[in-house]
């Protein structure tokens, strides 16, 4: 039964995200999460949404991601792997493997969530088993593994890795499941042509429910930079006051790469999807003031970010000593006025979005969505004004479903069934959220910020990517990088063709994801990988515009901790740090 209070309007908010794993001089993929997230996670949420007609959501494509799913697509159709996982999987003959094929498979194809993922499996768990009695003897457990385990294991990593949509349609996913082992070459390269169709489809597919108004579709500064920080490493100090900065004062030219990021991102949505983004979600839901400004200069009507900068936001814009009950401020989108311009802002409930994010995987799918449509009616029954409440979910929309049996495949079904079918709940997307307070201005709670304080949707701080010695020695060592590029610019030595393979280098190396994996908090084994693949990057930066690579870029910036265990290996981060 419908009550007598207005509706609440839910805005569910799925981001996507991959740095590029690509070493951009060789163009052979460095680590494989791109291709596997698409046929996991980014098949499983498309279908979710086709599945449900009545759902609504916003989704968020960051374009270097969509750049890598098309140079899958390529690959594929051209036969020209450059992915060593996808080229062992198609690999001919498996009793000539080398030492490092060998060494490549047995230390990728256990990557996952081991209950979810692999336990559930016998005959991958036999495997498993095998590995564990062996690894103990070093490299001599290779005289007792032979080809076939190797290709046994690279089908059931792969098996594993798909959706679980994919699983209930695929008649071959469930024949070689049933098969259990003694993959021939026949089944491997059967495997391979399902993955390439999986990438192939998935762009077309997400177009074709923005077409049909069933989501909407939104972007991020190409690389994922975070765009506060190219602007000014002194707005770390906004929610961080006494944090120690990098050497260098600020990133040379920072607001003309800032520019260029949004301006890629801009053509790359308008390519793929036939126009520009109204929305962006700015990398890490990092925002300030001139971050914000900048992105409302481009035409981008709206952003999101999390809730711990509303609450840093409201603090600065009226001197607030101490502030009124979360649900009295944070259930609708703010307006701010950057320069001309407006720009609104929605702030993430981090308590609900980290629910799904963190608990959720734990509960029966039942009690969960239970859960979660019960704290939306208690949002709605508490708002005592006249007014629509916009609630914000946002998260990570390819890294919790690992952790869900099914690959969340039950509480994303009944989830979106039982809110699409609640009187009082209506799911919304960002821009219709946006409409509304346009066309209805007295129906739909929109605020005023007259100040933002800068921050992320991490602890409303910059604390993740900036303010610890191996965080600002990263941020030093891309500084010193750009200072070079710009005096190889600037002596004008460059083809145009090298000016664009240098610049996209530098591109790469101004993403978020290299400082979200500096330090101790998370794992050491993942620190290793991006720590590599970022002064990789840099180095390839060096190379480009031929110039000796520094010594320093020899040396690791962060080691993280053995003691590292975070519910999600470093993937996701709880919005509060007091969750």
């Amino acid at each position: 039964m419908t009550s007598s209070r207005p509706k609440l309007y839910l805005n569910l908010y799925w981001h996507m995200h991959q740095p590029d794993y690509r070493d951009t001089i060789t163009g052979e993929y460095v680590l494989p999460w791109t291709y596997l997230h698409a046929i996991k996670d980014y098949t499983d949420m498309a279908f979710h949404l086709e599945s449900n007609p009545q759902a609504r959501a916003t989704f968020n494509f960051v374009p270097v991601l969509l750049d890598q799913l098309e140079d899958y697509v390529e690959q594929f159709d051209s036969g020209n792997i450059r992915d060593p996982l996808l080229v062992l999987l198609n690999k001919e003959d498996m009793k000539i493997l080398t030492l490092d094929e060998r060494c490549l498979i047995l230390e990728s194809c256990f990557k996952g969530h081991h209950e979810k993922m692999l336990a559930p499996f016998e005959h991958y768990q036999c495997l498993y088993n095998m590995y564990c009695k062996l690894e103990p003897h070093g490299k001599s457990m290779f005289n007792y593994l032979s080809g076939q385990y190797m290709a046994d294991l690279l089908v059931w990593y792969h098996l594993a890795w798909t959706g679980e949509s994919v699983r209930r349609s695929s008649q071959l996913v469930q024949d070689l499941m049933a098969k259990g082992s003694q993959f021939t070459l026949e089944d491997r390269l059967a495997l391979s042509e399902l993955i390439a169709g999986l990438i192939r489809d998935l762009i077309p597919r997400y177009k074709q429910l923005e077409t049909e108004g069933r989501i909407e579709i939104s972007s991020t500064p190409h690389y994922h930079p975070i765009l506060p920080l190219l602007l000014d490493f002194r707005s770390t100090r906004d929610a961080m006051p006494y944090a120690p900065l990098p050497h260098f004062s600020h990133y040379p030219g920072g607001k003309l790469r800032a520019r260029a990021h949004i301006e890629e991102a801009q053509a790359s949505h308008t390519r793929r999807f036939g126009k520009l983004p109204q929305g962006m979600w700015p990398a890490e839901g990092g925002v300030s003031h001139e971050g914000l400004s900048l992105m409302a200069e481009h035409g981008i009507q709206w952003a999101a970010t999390g809730e711990g900068v509303l609450a840093n936001s409201l603090y600065k814009s009226f001197d607030s000593v101490e502030l009124p009950p979360r649900n009295e401020y944070l259930y609708q989108p703010y307006r701010v006025t950057s320069g001309q311009q407006d720009i609104i802002c929605f702030f993430r409930d981090d308590h609900l979005s980290d629910k799904i994010g963190f608990e959720y995987s734990n509960l029966h799918a039942d009690n969960a969505v239970a859960d979660f449509i019960h704290t939306l009616e208690g949002i709605q029954q508490a708002n005592s004004s006249e007014r629509h409440a916009v609630v914000s979910v946002i998260l990570d929309g390819e890294n919790a479903w690992e952790y869900y049996p099914y690959n969340g495949y039950y509480f994303l079904n009944q989830l979106y069934q039982a809110l699409s079918q609640h009187p009082d709940i209506e799911m919304t997307t960002c821009s219709q959220v946006v409409e509304k307070c346009k066309q209805h201005p007295s129906s739909v709670a929109l605020g005023n910020l007259p100040a933002i304080a800068a921050g992320s949707w991490v602890y409303g701080s910059f604390s993740t990517w900036i303010g610890s010695s191996d965080k600002n020695k990263g941020w030093d060592l891309l500084c010193e990088a750009k200072r070079a590029y710009d005096g190889v610019v600037h002596a004008g030595k460059l083809s145009k063709e090298e000016l664009a393979a240098c610049t996209h280098q530098l591109a790469i190396c101004e993403g978020s994801d290299w400082f979200w994996w500096f330090g101790d908090y998370n794992s050491s084994l993942s620190v290793t990988s991006f720590d590599r693949l970022y002064r990789r990057n840099l180095g390839n930066l060096y190379r480009l515009l031929k110039l000796p690579v520094p010594s320093a870029l020899s040396q690791a910036i962060s080691a993280g901790s053995t003691d590292a265990s975070s519910a999600n290996a470093g993937t996701m981060r709880r919005g509060q740090e007091s969750a």
